[in-house]
């Protein structure tokens, strides 16, 4: 069950799963960017509604660090600049969006504007700051050319953080989950 309530506000989707092999226990996991409630088959939708509440609240206060907010990323974005781009292609906004499926990140030089897929949200931090220095990359060289790749030389984690999004995206693809 795929919902997204709106009184627990989260930049995510969250998908309840019902287990006839629990009895009492609730467990909520953040994978793969969707929020996953476990929870005893035996709940009423009312116990259901209160449960995925309080652990949607409670991966909130564990996960969603403020570097994750959209306040947070401007921060990180200078931070990444100051320390692999020499204080260049800080954006004038960056962002997390939900409607950005196809890729994990994007950018918008004239603008000075980066879009953060939500599905990045959960990977490893030297993930989602691969993709941000990817996109402040973008902001100084719009195109692919040796001169944008030479910008993200200093990352220590280009090569690793482009295959592991590779491997997200072919995991994705065709289906495959880690559970």
């Amino acid at each position: 069950m795929m919902s997204n309530d709106a009184s627990a506000p989260v930049p995510y989707p969250v998908e309840v799963r019902r287990s006839a092999r629990r009895r009492r226990t609730v467990s909520v996991d953040l994978r793969d960017g969707v929020a996953v409630v476990s929870i005893p088959a035996t709940f009423t939708a009312r116990q259901e509604k209160q449960w995925v509440e309080r652990m949607v609240a409670k991966l909130n206060a564990k996960s969603v660090l403020p570097a994750h907010s959209d306040d947070g990323l401007s921060g990180r974005a200078a931070q990444l600049s100051a320390e692999f781009l020499a204080g260049k292609g800080i954006p004038a906004s960056i962002r997390w969006v939900t409607n950005q499926n196809s890729r994990w990140g994007s950018a918008t030089p004239a603008a000075r504007a980066i879009r953060l897929s939500h599905k990045l949200q959960g990977m490893p931090e030297w993930v989602i700051d691969y993709v941000i220095l990817h996109e402040m990359a973008h902001l100084i060289e719009p195109s692919h050319s040796d001169a944008f790749w030479s910008l993200l030389r200093s990352y220590p984690h280009t090569e690793t953080a482009k295959a592991f999004l590779l491997g997200a995206a072919f995991a994705a693809d065709h289906g495959l989950s880690g559970r």
